[in-house]
């Protein structure tokens, strides 16, 4: 774990983050080795690597609320929760102390066939930005570098680097430039595609911001 200003951050795998403050919260679980109750888990879309029953089950418990794009509401029927909510870009949710965004993730030069993009702005895919103990995050989510991120604003920014279904390391570059976080952390690598080069690159990459490789 590592602390970025006054959170814990892990990195399980992929897109999936274990942040640790007043609370515990985890973005999009997959390839969690152990059972590990969340309060708050932020599901940006229903791919099978972000939203995963296996997965989900070693997190949530009967006190868990889940937070996600209504792209997964079928996919989490079977999940058990307090409560699920449902979001959409522009939409927020607090709970309890932590304030919650969705904003919005989508595709706009990845396609796996002419005009067929892997994540369509219409499919109301999500990143958010979450504030906790004081310290604002943004989880980008599976998008591309979108105008939508100049107006993002977040102490710390995740974001995916590995090419083929998201941002490639110069357009994360590029996003890290216009979102001026503190620090940038690197994610959606090393699972499935992209490698830790492309982390190393991101980070001697990028000029205006701290970048930590978690």
């Amino acid at each position: 774990a590592m602390k970025l200003l006054n959170l814990e951050f892990t990195r399980i795998a992929h897109d999936t983050f274990r942040v640790a403050g007043s609370k515990v919260i985890y973005t999009d679980p997959f390839k969690v080795s152990k059972e590990d109750p969340a309060d708050i888990v932020l599901l940006s879309h229903e791919h099978f690597d972000h939203l995963s029953l296996d997965d989900l089950n070693k997190v949530c418990t009967p006190e868990t609320t889940i937070v996600a794009s209504p792209s997964c509401k079928e996919g989490l029927q079977k999940v058990k929760a307090k409560e699920k909510h449902f979001i959409e870009p522009g939409m927020k949710q607090n709970v309890g102390q932590v304030a919650i965004e969705a904003v919005p993730a989508y595709n706009v030069n990845k396609f796996r066939e002419p005009g067929k993009a892997f994540h369509p702005k219409d499919a109301k895919g999500v990143g958010f930005v979450f504030e906790m103990d004081g310290t604002r995050v943004y989880y980008a989510g599976d998008t591309d570098f979108i105008p939508e991120m100049k107006s993002i604003q977040c102490d710390i920014a995740l974001l995916p680097v590995s090419g083929t279904y998201v941002m490639t390391v110069e357009e994360a570059a590029k996003a890290a430039q216009t979102i001026s976080p503190k620090i940038a952390v690197p994610m959606h690598y090393a699972a499935i595609v992209g490698t830790d080069d492309d982390a190393k690159k991101f980070k001697s990459m990028v000029t205006n911001c701290e970048v930590q490789i978690v």
